[in-house]
C-alpha cells in the first residue's frame, strides 16, 4: 500500500509544465490558515488575513512581517502570495511538493529554504512535516502542511516582546525559526534514545519478547527517516554562514553557527543511535540463539540420560530364552534399582557441572 502511494505521488509531476502547482502531501482536510505578526522594536500587530490579497500591504512597510500559511493543498492562494510577493514558478512549485528534500534557494531580492519539521503523534509514531521559509527584506513567509507547530515559543517572544527578536531584521526571524525546529529535533533524538535504552535493558536481560524484532526494526527506519530530514539541513547553514547573500547581515551569521553547532550535536547523536540499533539486532539474535542453546542443551541432557536406560531395557527386552537374570526372583526389582540409581546419579553429575 505505501509503495503505491509513493508511485501515484511521483506520478502527479509526470508531464506536467515546469513551475505547475501540484499538492503531493496527505493532509488535505484542513483549512487554509494565514496568520501575520507585523512588528517593529515598540509594537506588534497579530491579525489573521482573511483575504489573501492583503498580504501584500506588508510588503514595502518598515516593520517586519512575519506571514505563516497553513495549507498546502490550497494552490490558488499559494499562487496569488506568490504573485504578490514576485516568487520564481519553481519556487511555489516546490512549496507545494512536500516529498521535496530540504535546500536553499538564492535570488536576487529573497532567499528560499526548506525545511522538515519533525514530531511524534499520540501513537508515538514520527511525522515529518514540510515547512518552507522565504526571506525578504523584511519579511519572512512560511508555508506549512496544517496547522501545529513548533514556533509556539517564537510568537510569544513577539507578543511580549522578549529577547532581542523584535529589535532585529527579518534575517534574524529566520534564524529564530529555523531554530526552534532544531531544537524539536532533540526532543525526537531523546525520545528515539529512550526507545533504544528501553529495548538495550530488555535484551541484557535475556528477554525477548515476540514482536521485540519488529520494534527494532521500527526504530531502524525512524532513524533513517530522521536522518534523511536533517542531514542535508548542514549543506542548507554552511551556505548562509559562509555565502555573502545581502539579506543575512553580519551580526546574524553567528546565530546560524550556533544552528550548525546544534545540528552537528543532532547528527552526531544519530550515527550513534544508528549503530546502537545494529547492536540491539546482534543482541536479539544472541538472545535467540542463547535460548534456543538452552532448549537443546535441556533436551541433550534428557536424551543423555535415558541412553544407559534405554540399553538397559533393551538388553533385558529381547527375547532369548537363556537369559539368566531373567529367572531370578528379584530380577525386575534389581533392574528398577539400577535405573534409578543410574538416572539420580547422572542428575547430581549435571547438577555438580552446572549443566543443570
Amino acid at each position: 500500500m505505501a509503495k503505491r502511494k509513493r508511485s501515484e505521488i511521483h506520478k502527479k509531476h509526470i508531464g506536467q509544465i515546469p513551475g505547475t502547482l501540484v499538492y503531493t502531501g496527505r493532509k488535505s482536510d484542513k483549512d487554509f490558515h494565514v496568520e501575520c505578526f507585523d512588528y517593529t522594536k515598540d509594537n506588534i500587530e497579530e491579525t489573521v488575513l482573511l483575504n489573501i490579497e492583503d498580504a501584500v500591504n506588508y510588503k514595502e512597510t518598515d516593520s517586519v512581517t512575519w506571514i505563516n500559511v497553513d495549507g498546502l493543498k490550497y494552490t490558488q492562494e499559494i499562487e496569488n502570495i506568490g504573485k504578490q510577493y514576485n516568487l520564481h514558478p519553481l519556487v511555489l512549485e516546490d512549496i507545494v511538493n512536500t516529498t521535496q528534500r530540504p535546500k536553499i534557494d538564492e535570488y536576487d531580492d529573497y532567499m528560499f529554504v526548506v525545511l522538515k519539521m519533525l514530531y511524534y503523534d499520540e501513537d508515538e509514531n514520527i511525522v515529518i512535516e514540510q515547512v518552507s521559509f522565504v526571506l525578504g527584506k523584511n519579511y519572512v513567509l512560511t508555508f506549512q502542511e496544517s496547522e501545529g507547530d513548533v514556533f509556539g515559543p517564537i510568537r510569544d517572544r513577539l507578543r511580549f516582546n522578549n529577547g532581542r527578536i523584535r529589535g532585529m531584521k527579518s534575517d534574524y526571524l529566520l534564524y529564530a525559526l529555523i531554530d526552534a525546529v532544531v531544537d524539536n529535533y532533540f526532543s525526537i533524538i531523546e525520545t528515539l534514545g529512550n526507545k533504544i535504552e528501553d529495548l538495550e535493558t530488555e535484551l541484557f536481560a535475556g528477554i525477548a519478547r515476540e514482536n521485540i524484532n519488529v520494534e527494532i526494526q521500527q526504530l531502524k527506519r525512524e532513524i533513517l527517516k530522521v536522518r534523511r530530514a536533517i542531514f542535508p539541513l548542514r549543506e542548507i547553514l554552511n551556505r548562509i554562514e559562509k555565502g555573502d547573500h545581502s539579506l543575512i547581515y553580519k551580526n546574524t551569521i553567528t546565530y546560524y553557527r550556533d544552528i550548525y553547532d546544534h545540528l552537528i550535536q543532532v547528527s552526531e547523536n544519530l550515527d550513534i543511535y544508528r549503530e546502537m540499533i545494529w547492536s540491539l539486532m546482534d543482541m536479539y539474535m544472541t538472545t535467540i540463539s542463547n535460548k534456543m542453546n538452552e532448549v537443546m542443551k535441556v533436551l541433550t541432557i534428557i536424551a543423555t540420560i535415558f541412553i544407559p536406560l534405554t540399553f538397559i531395557a533393551g538388553i533385558y527386552g529381547m527375547n532369548f530364552d537363556n537369559i539368566p537374570e531373567l529367572h531370578y526372583k528379584y530380577s525386575y526389582y534389581i533392574l528398577w534399582g539400577v535405573m534409578i540409581f543410574l538416572f539420580l546419579g547422572m542428575l547430581l553429575y549435571f547438577k555438580r557441572k552446572k549443566w543443570l
